[in-house]
């Protein structure tokens, strides 16, 4: 028994998921040569070392070492390097991580500065919490 194809949300007409598919494994191959070509080059460009923690890298763990574009954007690749910097996966995640919570105060106003001029905080996830917990009482 044959199934009907998916449909699009807001249109009803049939998706021709042949050629999404098509797309995507194109996007995908191209995203994946682009990342091999800057990559090969910022390993020949710097030493094998993180940025962040400096662990350094051989040929048997070269796999943990990443390349972190510095503006977030994945498309600058400046053939001198000077977008790139090498990172070991847990600094790349953790730097990316930084970035969306930077993004998120941004976006929702959730800081303010001390007078010592470090920012702080604001949002405060259980506030009325108790008012919550006790409104059975």
């Amino acid at each position: 028994m044959p199934t009907d194809p998916p449909r699009h949300g807001r249109t009803g007409k049939p998706i021709n998921t042949e050629k999404l598919d098509r797309v995507v494994a194109a996007a995908r191959k191209a995203s994946d040569d682009r990342a091999a070509g800057y990559r090969e080059q910022a390993l020949k460009l710097y030493p094998w070392v993180c940025g962040r923690c400096a662990r350094t890298f051989t040929r048997e763990n070269l796999h943990e070492l990443t390349v972190h574009h510095k503006d977030m954007d994945h498309d600058n690749n400046p053939p001198d390097g000077s977008n790139w910097e090498l990172l070991c996966l847990y600094c790349h995640d953790n730097e990316h991580q930084k970035y969306e919570e930077h993004l998120a105060a941004k976006a929702g106003g959730r800081t303010r500065t001390r007078e010592d001029g470090q920012k702080e905080t604001t949002h405060n996830p259980f506030a009325g919490l108790g008012a919550l917990l006790n409104k059975g009482d």
